[in-house]
């Protein structure tokens, strides 16, 4: 790393050095809303800064969230805002800061794991990071696409929300939602301030953001959607945008319904939705999927900190025993041979001397934690060495994709 720079603990101070590094960074101007915005996520304490002589130059920083991961929900270091200046890089400063922010994580031993969106996604299996989760961007033509009449929830009461006033539903709503849906974050309450400001900056020339609650068979709050549009007129009439921002249900009937209700917006001839789960039951709910416009891409990166707690944390979809061999360069703590037993209902895993019968690094295992990434894939690319016959191919795995919805 260039000596002239030096890591160090941010402070309050930082701040605006920081969003400024940021909107360098990302190509983004921060007005003094959006900066008292960010403010409020902002935690000093755990982030990392280089200081090149007084001036902020580069910028690491994990936010205290949990995560919901196969049969469990564990605390996970979400990890964002990493950059370094235009006029520093190709000087070793994100390594360093990455390393540091990695062990650092790694001895307070609260979180086993962290994870990020990669906004390239060449960088960051460098520092251990695995692909874990997937998600679908979604580009409908609404004009040619209806749910499927026999699809159920038709006779279901929905309410319009103005969705900062209903909140707490909201949150209720999620949280039911989010406990069995791996890759969802937590949200304490000023999380929940922050997603739903609703700056106009941030509106991409739509409205202001929409809600919907639909109640269930029984009355009560079962489902949300929000979302926005961008009005259009041309040469043949009406042809606005619903660009959807969450949905959220475990119920059928309320999910039907609230995906029947965003697709007969009036005005509207088509719907965007960035964070569509790989295996959304909307595929199989709609007469004409190929309108639905899917679009593939990576989205949530698993770091694993701690490999025991990470893996007894979560559960497994069919009985395990296996002794894999782990290579981590960066956290040595982690090396070695690893027996996992467990499945659905506990797992242990510790240190051995039995033979392994899988050799993988510590990227490939955060590839697989989420169960988005299967073993097999893993093995056909050569990237997960099999050494004997006991190949646990479903283990890993889970009843649903993990389907990240936030891009923190």
């Amino acid at each position: 790393m260039d000596e002239s720079v030096r890591l160090r603990q941010a402070t309050a101070a930082d701040f605006d050095a920081t969003v400024d590094l940021l909107g360098y960074v990302f190509h983004h101007d921060y007005d003094d809303e959006a900066r008292t915005l960010e403010r409020t996520i902002w935690e000093p304490e755990r982030s990392i800064v280089a200081d090149d002589a007084g001036a902020i130059v580069g910028h690491t920083l994990a936010l205290t969230r949990d995560l919901t991961v196969p049969g469990a929900v564990v605390p996970a270091a979400h990890v964002t805002g990493v950059g370094v200046a235009p006029s520093h890089r190709r000087r070793g400063l994100l390594r360093a800061m990455m390393h540091r922010q990695l062990t650092e994580t790694a001895e307070a031993g609260r979180e086993p794991i962290a994870v990020l969106w990669a906004s390239e996604t060449t960088i960051y299996p460098r520092f251990g990071y695995g692909p874990s989760a997937g998600s679908m961007s979604l580009s409908a033509m609404t004009r040619e696409l209806r749910i499927r009449p026999d699809a159920p929830g038709a006779d279901l009461r929905l309410r319009l929300v103005d969705p900062k006033k209903a909140q707490d539903e909201l949150a209720a709503i999620y949280d039911t939602v989010r406990a069995g849906r791996v890759g969802w974050s937590s949200r304490p309450r000023g999380w929940w301030d922050f997603l739903l400001a609703d700056l106009k900056d941030n509106r991409g020339g739509a409205t202001m953001r929409h809600g919907v609650i639909c109640d269930g068979p029984d009355g009560r709050p079962a489902g949300y959607a929000t979302w926005r549009v961008k009005g259009k007129w041309d040469e043949y009439g009406p042809d606005a945008q619903v660009r959807v921002t969450e949905v959220a249900a475990d119920d059928p009937a309320v999910y039907a319904a609230l995906w029947r209700f965003l697709f007969g917006i009036d005005l509207a001839r088509s719907l965007e939705y960035d964070t569509a789960a790989v295996d959304e039951p909307l595929y199989l709910l709609v007469d004409e999927p190929r309108r639905l416009g899917r679009k593939y891409e990576e989205a949530l990166w698993v770091r694993v900190l701690d490999l025991p707690s990470a893996l007894e944390a979560r559960r497994y979809l069919t009985p395990v025993d296996v002794v894999l061999e782990v290579s981590d360069p960066l956290l040595p703590a982690n090396e070695g041979r690893w027996r996992l037993t467990g499945g659905r209902d506990k797992a242990a895993c510790v240190r051995t001397d039995e033979p392994a019968d899988l050799a993988l690094s510590i990227t490939d295992l955060g590839a697989l934690y989420l169960g988005g990434t299967s073993l097999g894939s893993l093995i056909a690319a050569g990237r997960v060495k099999p050494l004997t016959g006991n190949i646990p191919e479903a283990a890993f795995g889970w009843h649903r994709l993990p389907n990240p919805i936030e891009v923190f």
